[in-house]
């Protein structure tokens, strides 16, 4: 077990654990002692019937969304109870580093956006009884599990909110997750995901970086320098003290373990490999969410996956900050996206 301080309470607290125990996965493996950790704003109501479900992106925690739920916003804890688990593997629940034994490390079993999603329905049924959510929300690999809730649990999901993100990992984001994943890996003290100190790969984190900050935002950012609206005086700035701070802190591991859960996340399977099928299987009330200059997941992607979606509209966001818009670094952004929030949740569904 590699202590690393960056997955605490400190950094990314109060969390809570739901003890799932021996988890049956997807791939056919068990992980062993089993811990969801998860956030929770606001309370239940008696009906039990407030709740909103926000699934967290690739490399973050439940901490990194916090910012779209506050009073007087669209998530407001005074009326809805907010509760965003994290993902399996990526660091606050049981993950590569955190525990000891055969499945340590680099012998982590591959965990898939299906064994979230099975974990986190458990979470909300068998702990807290609720049996309808009125929005799943989530942004990039968030939205990967927000198709996966509204496809598998129909019934449950009144409204879905995917942002920038697919129900099916594309062919050139699959591409995107080899060349950030080489990179990671190559890393001299990589070592087959055996390094002995938390912090040891810090070349192929730099290195993993430095690909986020190309894909991660459009050209256009750099062209016109937007990294001043951020508080960044060059892009060298930024590139070390956004891109390199982001993830110099994080275990190789975890942020690999989420990287194939990203690149084989598929909902077409609960309808033999029908893509179109499978979408059509959602009751949801659905805003389909992208963002322009989007270089991960254009809105073409979107677009694409969308137009199966009986109840749904597409809504696009302009920003220079591309795929990265999620992180409402500007106003606008952030102003756009809780007044969608606002507008989804204002419609009927009942």
């Amino acid at each position: 077990m590699l202590n690393n301080p960056y997955y605490s309470q400190d950094q990314h607290g109060p969390y809570k654990f739901y003890e799932l125990g021996d988890f049956h996965l997807e791939s056919g493996e068990i992980l062993k002692n089993t811990q969801l950790a998860y956030a929770v704003h606001g309370s239940l109501n008696e009906a039990k019937d407030n709740a909103i479900l926000f699934t967290i992106m690739f490399s973050g925690t439940s901490k990194n969304m916090e910012h779209y739920i506050g009073p007087g916003k669209a998530l407001d804890p005074d009326k809805y109870c907010i509760i965003l688990p994290n993902q399996l593997g990526a660091g606050l629940s049981t993950s590569p580093h955190n525990i000891d034994g055969a499945q340590a490390m680099s012998k982590f079993p591959e965990i898939s956006i299906a064994d979230d999603v099975i974990a986190q329905h458990k979470l909300l049924t068998e702990f807290f009884g609720i049996k309808e959510l009125q929005l799943v929300t989530g942004w990039s690999m968030g939205a990967q599990q927000t198709y996966e809730w509204a496809i598998r649990y129909p019934d449950m999901v009144k409204r879905a909110a995917p942002i920038a993100g697919t129900a099916k990992c594309t062919a050139h984001d699959s591409l995107y997750v080899d060349v950030f994943s080489e990179a990671l890996k190559s890393d001299p003290e990589w070592k087959g995901g055996e390094y002995s100190k938390p912090n040891a790969c810090r070349v192929g984190l730099k290195r993993l970086a430095h690909v986020f900050a190309l894909m991660g935002l459009c050209t256009e950012f750099y062209k016109k320098e937007q990294w001043q609206k951020i508080g960044f005086d060059s892009m060298q700035s930024m590139l070390s003290g956004f891109w390199e701070a982001w993830f110099q802190p994080m275990d190789p591991n975890a942020l690999l373990v989420q990287a194939k859960k990203w690149q084989k996340g598929d909902s077409s399977k609960h309808a033999d490999g029908n893509l179109e099928l499978a979408l059509k299987r959602i009751q949801a009330k659905t805003y389909v969410i992208a963002f322009e200059q989007d270089m991960f997941i254009p809105i073409e992607d979107c677009k694409n996956e969308q137009q199966y979606i009986s109840d749904s509209e597409l809504k696009i966001i302009p920003s220079f900050m591309g795929h990265f818009a999620m992180l409402g670094l500007f106003e606008e952004d952030f102003a756009a996206i809780n007044g969608l929030y606002s507008e989804l949740l204002s419609n009927d569904v009942s």
